[in-house]
């Protein structure tokens, strides 16, 4: 016959029963537990379910012969990135590496996004914005606050995939509270250990995921959120004086991101619900997509590479919204100088100070 082991929920111990408490206790943390409180924690643990997330497999259109017609594909020559623009769209800079020298050719094939999100702001409002971000910057170096470096600055559209799924979740949680007090012999302390578990459903809509292998994730995730009350659906007239690149990570590699953020977002909701408790350690959590649908969409965003000393760095900006985000070089010949001008004047205070102690002595 096999014999039922029972563990501490608060350090794994093994548990038995305690004929003068009657209850199980934990010989290890003197944690007392009922037996049947202690038998359906237990069994609630060892049926917690894996993630699931049934994604649903999608298929993207390909454009039209005469919507083909109608565009260009810009290949950069050094970083591979591969954008697509109108016929009349002429790209002199490589929105993700800077390079100047882009080869022109048909665009011999494009799937056709499901949704577009139109560019607002225009380059007038990106300069100003950049310009506004680089304020106040004394060691940022002049090459990079030029106005001919600034004029570089390319209004892209960037690919995503947008994930729709109603998610069941179930987390639970280790929890305390504490309780000290004291007499004139001794100090007290007891502390009390609960099981907090919590279960909902929550429903998402349009989980971001860039598509783009070269974009740096942090870099779109600061720039969220866009509207979605002023995203429509796909047509190629918003591509006239634009670029838009073509996605190198499809719906399927994009998934586990779009699962991390649902996962995250979940986790976050359910922890604020759980309140009251001196300290609360989340033990496991499980979510469950049955059915969830994949979109693919264009987002407006304003970038600019600056190459420095052998170093990309980049600048982008919501195209809808105007949020930005930047990465700033020094200028170290700046900094040698700004090092020096603080020690010289530190050292003056410090001279001055001596001499006037040397007076007073």
């Amino acid at each position: 016959m096999a014999i039922q082991e029972y563990k501490c929920p608060n350090c794994s111990g093994a548990v038995s029963f305690d004929s003068g408490a009657q209850k199980m206790k934990c010989p290890y943390c003197d944690a007392e537990f009922e037996i049947g409180a202690l038998q359906n924690y237990q069994k609630e643990v060892a049926e917690q379910k894996e993630d699931v997330y049934g994604w649903e497999k999608y298929g993207v259109d390909g454009l039209g012969t005469e919507e083909l017609d109608a565009l260009a594909s810009n290949s950069c020559p050094s970083c591979g990135a591969e954008i697509i623009g109108d016929k009349n769209t002429v790209a002199t800079v490589c929105p993700y590496c800077g390079n100047t020298q882009i080869v022109q050719e048909r665009v011999k094939d494009m799937l056709k996004p499901d949704f577009v999100i139109p560019f607002k702001l225009d380059k007038k409002a990106a300069k100003a914005a950049l310009e506004k971000f680089q304020q106040g910057k004394k060691l940022l170096p002049s090459l990079f606050k030029s106005e001919s470096r600034m004029d570089s600055i390319t209004a892209l559209y960037v690919p995503f995939w947008l994930f729709d799924a109603g998610a069941n979740a179930q987390i639970r949680y280790k929890a305390t509270k504490t309780r000290v007090w004291s007499d004139s012999n001794y100090n007290y302390t007891k502390t009390k250990f609960y099981s907090v578990v919590r279960n909902g459903t929550l429903a998402f809509q349009k989980v971001p995921v860039d598509g783009s292998e070269k974009m740096d994730d942090i870099y779109m995730d600061s720039i969220e959120p866009f509207n979605y009350n002023e995203m429509v659906p796909f047509n190629t007239a918003y591509l006239s004086g634009y670029l838009a690149e073509k996605f190198d990570v499809n719906a399927e590699a994009a998934m586990p991101r779009a699962n991390e953020r649902i996962k995250e977002t979940i986790e976050a909701e359910f922890r604020r619900t759980v309140t009251g408790y001196q300290t609360v350690t989340k033990e496991n959590a499980s979510v469950q997509v049955p059915k969830g649908n994949v979109h693919y969409a264009l987002f407006p965003v304003w970038m600019l590479n600056t190459k420095y000393q052998g170093q990309i760095y980049t600048f982008a900006m919501n195209g809808q919204t105007g949020k930005l985000i930047g990465k700033l070089p020094m200028d170290k010949g700046k900094y040698k100088k700004y090092l020096f001008g603080i020690t010289a004047v530190a050292g003056c205070i410090l001279t001055l100070v001596l001499t006037l102690l040397k007076n007073v002595i």
